[in-house]
């Protein structure tokens, strides 16, 4: 008797897909509504120095929700720092994502959009740029050269650079930026939901030493071939092949009519290259049978490389904060969280830049447009261009016609002279 097999319908696996997402544990969630002042606390740092920015807090020129508001850097050649607190935790057996959106309005050219986690009891007022940290994330841009992903790790109180290269965005919208920490000490890196880099701390980042070395006591056998090309040994010189002259006599040479061998001396036929040279004779080379590669010192482990299994534990993450230097302000920072679960960040991410990023597009590309017919209005050097133009060439059309006149009179006034000096004549 044939059994009917049952298949989970739509509704059980969106059921299923929310219990997952309730499951998941929010360590801190900021969408910068009412009352996001009292969360965060702004840094006195470089206020003494004149040189704190200030923040707006706005949804900035353009947006795809005037509601959704997030903190902007207001001021140019400023240093910025401010910072939230929430309940102490440990990632120790639970997957870290820490993501956030930023979106750099004023065409970056220099300057940070990463945020920081931190450990440990903290002064924010004095939080700034040499408060030590955890973990470093998100973009930065300087130049020509510096256009990628920050993805910093603090193990034993020293900051490694991740050794991969992850390209940031660089355009004036919106953006997601997810880090994703696993007990299993992998990592992913996402931009906009779409995963850019992934991989292990291991190899990733110089955390710990190398688990392999050469073998520093390992010798080059004295037999080792690694010449991996030889000369033919059937290979024979043609004969009559050094006969062949460098150069030859050019035979379309001929002695100048006015040359005096008295004064000149003796004229001697210049020499020209000669094509059927081809540079000293040398064998044809051949793979040699005997190659055996370059090579390499064996590797051994290393007594210096001691594993460590909480390698990527943070025992007492406290505390999120944003600390940068910009040259041109204008960056504006939303939707920060903190969480164990990379699918409750990425409905997040659907359900704020997913669902506003093509009303934002729209939006930048309309302001774009009256940016343009305001430039046009103050500055009417183009518009007038044209003008210029058609009466450049109108000025052009008149001065060939009293150019043609000009000459007319001018060539009469010239025959009636040249008929006055035959008169005189």
């Amino acid at each position: 008797m044939a059994r009917r097999v049952t298949h989970p319908n739509l509704c059980t696996l969106v059921i299923l897909s929310l219990l997952a997402i309730a499951s998941a544990k929010v360590f801190f969630e900021e969408h910068f509504d009412d009352g996001w002042e009292s969360r965060w606390v702004k840094s006195d740092w470089k206020a003494d120095e004149k040189l704190a920015g200030e923040w707006n807090y706005t949804s900035g020129k353009w947006n795809g929700d005037a509601n959704d508001k997030g903190i902007q850097t207001s001021e140019d050649y400023r240093f910025y720092a401010i910072s939230a607190e929430y309940p102490e935790f440990s990632n120790k057996d639970k997957t870290l994502v820490f993501q956030f959106s930023v979106k750099h309005e004023q065409k970056l050219d220099c300057g940070g959009g990463y945020l920081k986690l931190l450990s440990g009891d903290v002064d924010q007022k004095k939080f700034g740029g040499d408060t030590p940290y955890s973990i470093m994330f998100g973009p930065d841009i300087c130049g020509y050269t510096t256009k990628k992903v920050h993805a910093i790790l603090t193990y034993n109180d020293t900051n490694h650079l991740i050794k991969k290269d992850v390209p940031c965005e660089t355009d004036q919208l919106t953006h997601v930026y997810t880090f994703i920490l696993r007990p299993d000490a992998t990592y992913s890196i996402l931009i906009d939901n779409v995963e850019k880099q992934t991989g292990s701390l291991y190899k990733d980042w110089d955390l710990l030493p190398a688990k392999k070395i050469k073998d520093p006591e390992a010798k080059k056998p004295e037999d080792w071939d690694d010449t991996e090309f030889i000369p033919d040994p059937e290979d024979k010189k043609p004969e009559g092949y050094d006969d062949i002259p460098k150069e030859i006599p050019d035979a379309d040479a001929k002695k100048p009519e006015d040359w005096d061998d008295e004064e000149d001396g003796e004229w001697t036929i210049p020499t020209i290259p000669n094509p059927e040279y081809n540079g000293p004779w040398e064998p044809k080379q051949i793979k040699n049978p005997k190659y055996q590669g370059k090579w390499k010192a064996p590797l051994i482990d290393n007594p210096a490389f001691k594993d460590d299994p909480e390698l990527y534990v943070f025992p007492k993450l406290k505390y999120v904060g944003i600390e940068l230097w910009q040259v041109k302000s204008g960056t504006l920072f939303d939707n920060v969280l903190i969480t164990d679960d990379a699918e409750y960040a990425k409905q997040l991410a659907e359900n704020t830049w997913g669902k506003q990023k093509d009303a934002e597009k729209a939006a930048f590309e309309e302001f774009e447009k009256k940016e343009q017919e305001q430039e046009k209005k103050d500055d009417p050097a183009d518009s007038d261009a044209e003008e210029d133009e058609e009466d450049a060439d109108e000025a052009k059309e008149d001065a060939n016609d009293s150019d043609a006149d000009s000459k007319t009179e001018a060539g009469g006034d010239s025959e009636a002279k040249e008929e006055d000096a035959h008169d005189e004549l």
